[in-house]
């Protein structure tokens, strides 16, 4: 037993407190996408990508480019060119989700490509509030009118993700 367990108690404090003032509090809220994406880089892939699967996430993460350059122009003051670019995200948007439902993959089975167009779409959904939010009230349809196809994507992303159930018959045991 030495001097180094008995102050043992205090250790986690005095590491937490360490940890918590070197990470900033807001370093995690409102993080760009993970990747340094850029257009032209996005862009190139999908032409050199066959698979379909691939291509969609490809397009995700270029649909989120789109979106940022269109929050991007707002804070420029630039309203066309913000619905220029948000009819734009949301054309690669139903791209992605046309190339994964022509794909044939069931998606509850190999979610790959579903999964993260879903959790994309979520975030995306939080982007486009505060942005809409931001706009005025009298320039606000057609960020209204993403907000609305983006939550209308995810929900049929969901039903492709978790199919409901098949009601059981009568007489008849479940396999468990």
């Amino acid at each position: 037993y030495n001097e180094f367990q008995a102050m043992g108690a205090r250790r986690p404090w005095w590491v937490a407190f360490l940890f918590l003032w070197l990470v900033h509090p807001d370093a995690s809220l409102g993080a760009p996408p993970r990747r340094h994406d850029t257009e032209a880089k996005l862009l190139a892939h999908l032409q050199r990508e066959s698979n379909p699967i691939k291509k969609a996430k490809l397009e995700v993460r270029l649909g989120r480019v789109r979106l940022l350059q269109a929050i991007a122009a707002f804070d420029r003051g630039n309203m066309e060119e913000t619905n220029r670019l948000l009819g734009a995200y949301m054309e690669i948007l139903n791209s992605c989700w046309k190339r994964l439902k022509d794909s044939g993959r069931v998606a509850h089975k190999k979610p790959g490509g579903f999964k993260q167009l879903d959790i994309e779409l979520r975030q995306d959904a939080r982007y486009l509030e505060d942005l809409r939010r931001r706009i005025p009230y009298e320039e606000r349809a057609t960020a209204d009118q993403v907000a609305r196809e983006v939550d209308q994507m995810r929900n049929q992303v969901l039903k492709a993700l978790f199919p409901p159930m098949p009601l059981r018959q009568e007489g008849k045991k479940s396999k468990q």
